[in-house]
């Protein structure tokens, strides 16, 4: 799969303990991005952050949290973005989903 330069980056924020029938949202999110043919998809857990609702949820021992955030980035054409938005759209009830236009330098696989 080729990639022209001109890419789109979709960044998904949501809670770890966020689910959607009965799976880690995070997860479902990847998997769905492989299922509809996306060029990639990363998944990063955050050590500390905050949201609409301005609860921290952080990895600090004192402070142990269930719920850390987790981001999730996906590079692909404008297009199949938009598309992939259609599909996430309802699944995500709380969060944060941010677009940037990028450029797309190397996008290589193992041969």
């Amino acid at each position: 799969m080729n990639l022209p330069p001109e890419g789109q980056l979709l960044r998904i924020f949501v809670g770890e303990s966020d689910k959607h029938r009965g799976t880690s949202l995070y997860e479902w999110i990847v998997v769905k991005a492989k299922e509809e043919g996306m060029a990639g998809a990363t998944a990063f857990r955050g050590l500390m952050g905050f949201g609409a609702n301005s609860h921290i949820h952080t990895s600090k021992i004192l402070r142990l949290s269930l719920d850390l955030p987790v981001v999730v980035e996906i590079v692909d054409t404008p297009e199949k973005i938009e598309h992939f938005l259609t599909v996430i759209e309802p699944v995500v009830r709380e969060g944060l989903v941010t677009l940037e236009k990028t450029e797309v330098r190397i996008y290589r696989g193992r041969t």
